[in-house]
Formats: structure tokens, C-alpha cells, sequence
């Protein structure tokens, strides 16, 4: 029995069959290629879709307006906003007519303390610390402080690195999260695209990221927050992202489809996210969306006009400081 040879017929057959499957295979993935380059306008329509379709939480909005305690006195802008677990809400505000940190009773609008008058240039986040403790970031003199709920002073921590001049008093540190062991993780996002770690004593450990888009590069890191697994995320401004890490700062992972993110706050199994249109002025009306925290699934979301710092009290309400322009922050409550 002889040898079968193809003729050349069949070999030119062959060739083009085999040319038309790789002109398939290359047209079956220019829409991929495309997806990844989506416009900042393209991504909010997209997001906007993604919200509409999703679930959403039924709350009643709110203006958090403290009674003012002494004539004259006035809040400036609320720029961010935290309660401890009896449910006080601890406001940190820009104007002179008040102190920088008020405390207020939501259920009657008392001011019952405030305290901080010359210690801030450009009052930035507030939080509470597992302990009840107070913590605050200065977006220009880059000094973090804790405070005891009255108001006493316990620690300070000048983290230094910003550039001089500070221009328009906006140069330095942005947030603060409290890990498990104590440890202290800083967004210094300004004109530092970096986080920083420091001991629960104010002893600096390491600092990690620089300026860019790639993965573990920042612009203008403006939140923070981090699980008891170690997991930090950070919420990415103006790179519209929320990027996670481990505690060393190796990358894990990214979250870019919901937009501009200014504020996080981690709930249990889940992260808020105080977010907006990228491709908006800040203050345009955006959203707080809840997702899962390890698979970025949308649980759910707000609407809502200005977003900065934000919160989520122990009964599931929310708190978000509305930014620039909004003295009052605002209480999202559950009906």
C-alpha cells in the first residue's frame, strides 16, 4: 500500500481554513481590547446602569444640623464624620466659628463638647479607633492626632514629607485605619502618593507606593481602611479604583468599575464606598454603594448629592460629610 500525499489542492485549502480561524480568533477579541479602554464617560454610563439594575437600601435622608450652642457660633464645612457606639456623632469641621471637632446627640441636635481650636490648618478625617479613641488628619500640616472622647490629647504623630509651599493648604494626609494588631495605616495622598505604617505608639514601621496608574501607584489615595485578615484598601481618587494589598503593601487586587471613591468605611462583611461620576466636578450627585468585600459584588446602594468622609453608625444608619460648600453632614437612616 503506497503513501497518501495531499495534493496541493488540499494544502491550499487547509492554509486558508487555517487563516480564516486566525482572522476569527483576532475579531473575537477586539472587543475585549476596547472594553479595557473605556472612556471616563463610558464608565459612568456603564456605572449608572450597573446601580439602576442593582439592589437598593431603603433610607431616609437627614441634615445633621447641631443646635448651636452659643450665639455667633457656626459650623464651616463638614469635611468628615464618624460616631462612637453610644451613638454620638463626632463632626470635623473647616470654619472658625466653632471648634475643629464637635460632638453631637443626633436625637436632639445638642452640641455636647467640641474641642481643637488651634491645632489644624486643613482639617481632613476623623474616626474612632476599636477602643473609642479619636483620630484626625490634617490635609496640610500632615499631623495626626488621638484624642480621648473628651477631647484630651494622647498622642501625636507629625508625619512629615510634604512639600513647601503646601499649595492651597491641601499637601498632606487624608485618612487613618486601625489594624488588628494596634498598628496604624495613613493615607498620605495630597502630594504624597504613599501609605505609611506606624505602632500603636507612633513608631513608623514602613511606607509603601508611588505616583502613577499601574498596580500599588496612587493619585491622591484620600481613604483607607483595613480588615481584620490584614486586607487594606484604598480608595484610589483620581484614578477612580479602589485597590487592595496585604500588609506588607504587595498588590491584590483592584475594584474600578465604581467610579470617583472619596470615602470608605468597612461594615462586617461588606465595604461602603462614598463614590462619584469620574468624569464630573467633585460634589456632583454620586452615590454610597455597599459591595461584598472579597468578591466586589454590588450589594447595594444610595443616592446622594456630595460625598467626602463617611461612616456607618452601629444600627446600620450612615453618615457622609458632604464636602466643600455643605456645612451640615448628612444622616442616612433607616426607616
Amino acid at each position: 500500500m503506497g503513501l497518501h500525499c495531499p495534493t496541493m489542492a488540499a494544502l491550499s485549502r487547509r492554509s486558508s481554513g487555517l487563516l480564516l480561524m486566525g482572522l476569527a480568533l483576532l475579531a473575537a477579541g477586539a472587543p475585549a481590547r476596547s472594553q479595557t479602554a473605556a472612556t471616563p464617560a463610558e464608565a459612568t454610563a456603564k456605572l449608572r446602569e450597573t446601580l439602576a439594575r442593582g439592589p437598593k437600601i431603603s433610607l431616609k435622608e437627614t441634615e445633621l444640623a447641631p443646635v448651636p450652642p452659643t450665639e455667633g457660633w457656626a459650623m464651616g464645612m463638614a469635611s468628615w464624620v464618624t460616631s462612637d457606639k453610644r451613638g454620638f456623632i463626632y463632626i470635623l469641621q473647616r470654619g472658625d466659628k466653632a471648634d475643629p471637632i464637635v460632638v453631637m446627640d443626633p436625637a436632639t441636635g445638642k452640641v455636647v463638647r467640641s474641642w481643637g481650636k488651634g491645632l489644624y490648618t486643613m482639617p481632613h478625617a476623623i474616626r474612632i479607633d476599636p477602643s473609642g479613641n479619636v483620630w484626625t488628619t490634617d490635609a496640610a500640616s500632615s499631623m495626626v492626632y488621638k484624642f480621648q472622647p473628651d477631647g484630651t490629647k494622647l498622642m501625636e504623630i507629625s508625619v512629615g514629607g510634604q512639600p513647601s509651599p503646601c499649595r492651597n493648604n491641601f499637601c498632606g494626609t487624608t485618612d487613618i485605619a486601625f489594624a488588628a494588631d494596634g498598628h496604624l495605616l495613613i493615607a498620605d495622598g495630597y502630594a504624597n502618593a504613599r501609605i505609611l505604617e506606624y505602632t500603636a505608639d507612633g513608631k513608623k514601621v514602613r511606607e509603601w507606593g508611588t505616583a502613577g496608574t499601574g498596580p500599588g501607584q496612587f493619585r491622591l489615595p484620600h481613604s483607607i481602611q483595613v480588615d481584620e485578615a490584614g486586607v487594606i484598601y484604598v480608595a484610589d481618587r483620581e484614578n477612580a479604583r479602589v485597590q487592595r494589598f496585604d500588609r506588607e503593601g504587595r498588590y491584590l487586587g483592584e475594584w474600578k468599575q465604581y467610579g470617583k471613591t472619596f470615602g470608605l468605611k468597612l461594615d462586617r462583611g461588606a465595604l461602603w464606598l462614598a463614590t462619584q461620576p469620574r468624569n464630573e466636578p467633585n460634589l456632583s450627585p454620586g452615590w454610597l454603594v455597599k459591595i461584598d468585600r472579597l468578591s466586589g459584588e454590588l450589594l447595594g446602594s444610595v443616592e446622594v448629592t456630595g460625598v467626602h468622609g463617611m461612616d456607618v453608625m452601629p444600627n446600620g444608619n450612615l453618615l457622609v460629610g458632604p464636602g466643600p460648600g455643605a456645612a451640615s453632614p448628612r444622616w442616612f437612616r433607616l426607616p
